[in-house]
């Protein structure tokens, strides 16, 4: 299976802890090869990483890893890092067929998400958010996730200011083809998020959900995050 991972962003939040926000260290382990191996032990087995921000830096890191680990990785390059970031997914257009997961460079989680994700029968010409029911969910930053309204298939919004909302987005997509079309659709009418087209997705009736049952993911977006993670991989949780 095939996964793109969006690490282009510059990641200021994170600054005191690291320049280069992939390549933070948790534990001694970078934080974006944590993703690549949760990927892994869920079933991934094809990367594809979209770098900006210190790209350089990050591509020659990946290199390395990419031939410890017997790892096959594909550089992306988005020039337009400071710009949303439905770019750094358009930008691998080109590079990915058929269906493939999508994450960010700085969310850890339970494998078990990607496998169950595997599993699962996804429908043709859809695009399927894993989205996190437990709204009191203490490990979530309220002031900075983004909040999905949905049904248990179906995504009526999405944002980071939504009011009206029972889910939160984890940053972990199972993408087919028709995700290209809608950060296009998106972008021509001034959102280049990823949240932008999702909106388009469900306007169009293909934005799913995918339920991860109370499982553990976290955003590691900044140096109260960072703080929960160093917690929950010294308890071997991510």
């Amino acid at each position: 299976m095939k996964c793109l991972i969006a690490a282009a962003g510059q990641g200021t939040r994170m600054r005191e802890k690291g320049e280069v926000k992939p390549l933070i260290e948790l534990n001694g382990v970078p934080i974006i090869e944590r993703v690549i191996k949760n990927l892994q032990a869920g079933g991934v087995d094809e990367f594809y990483v979209t770098t900006g921000y210190r790209g350089t830096k990050v591509r020659s890191f990946l290199d390395v890893l990419a031939e410890r680990e017997n790892i096959s990785i594909t550089h992306v390059i988005n020039e337009d890092w400071e710009r949303p970031n439905g770019l750094s997914v358009l930008k691998a257009k080109e590079a990915i067929t058929g269906p493939f997961i999508l994450t960010m460079c700085d969310h850890l989680f339970d494998p078990e998400i990607i496998k169950s994700l595997l599993a699962h029968d996804h429908e043709p010409g859809t695009v399927s958010l894993c989205v996190d029911y437990n709204i009191e969910n203490p490990v979530v930053d309220l002031d900075d996730v983004t909040r999905v309204n949905c049904t248990r298939a179906h995504i009526e919004n999405i944002g980071k200011v939504i009011r009206d909302y029972n889910a939160f987005d984890t940053g972990i997509f199972y993408c087919h083809d028709v995700m290209f079309e809608a950060l296009e659709k998106s972008a021509g009418e001034g959102d280049e998020s990823i949240s932008g087209a999702m909106n388009i997705l469900g306007s169009w009736d293909k934005a799913r959900t995918f339920d991860i049952e109370g499982r553990l993911w976290l955003d590691v977006d900044d140096p109260t995050a960072f703080g929960k993670a160093i917690v929950y991989v010294d308890e071997g949780r991510l």
